[in-house]
């Protein structure tokens, strides 16, 4: 199984998920690769302003900050090869990525992952764990 390596732009916090208003877009990328290490997938998620040499020593990042700026950032890459630019990729294209098969009640929808026959509902309707 490959190696997932996240580069994210300068945050806060090594996941962007603090402060008094978080993005709903990295609260679920987030939940995802946790939902992705639980299926064995091995991550790792830099932060660019709390781990600066992480990105100066993958060459494939390094040439991609040099070529387009910060504005390259996020990059999802997978095996020295940058497979997803600009954005945090879905639940269902990281698990392809990785090689994990995804069964319907997986998908991430509204930021909550759902794993399997113990999922229940939420009083607002939503699905949870």
């Amino acid at each position: 199984m490959p190696v997932i390596r996240v580069f994210d732009p300068p945050m806060c916090c090594s996941t962007g998920v603090c402060g008094p208003a978080v993005d709903p877009e990295l609260a679920r990328f987030s939940v995802d690769l946790d939902w992705l290490k639980k299926q064995g997938v091995k991550v790792e998620r830099y932060n660019l302003s709390q781990e600066p040499g992480a990105f100066a020593s993958a060459a494939v990042v390094k040439d991609a900050l040099s070529a387009r700026g910060n504005g390259c950032l996020p990059l999802v890459v997978i095996d020295d090869r940058i497979a997803v630019e600009g954005s945090y990729p879905s639940r269902e294209t990281l698990a392809a990525l990785s090689g994990v098969v995804v069964r319907k009640l997986e998908v991430s929808g509204n930021g909550a992952g759902c794993c399997g026959p113990s999922t229940k509902t939420t009083k607002s309707g939503s699905s949870c764990c």
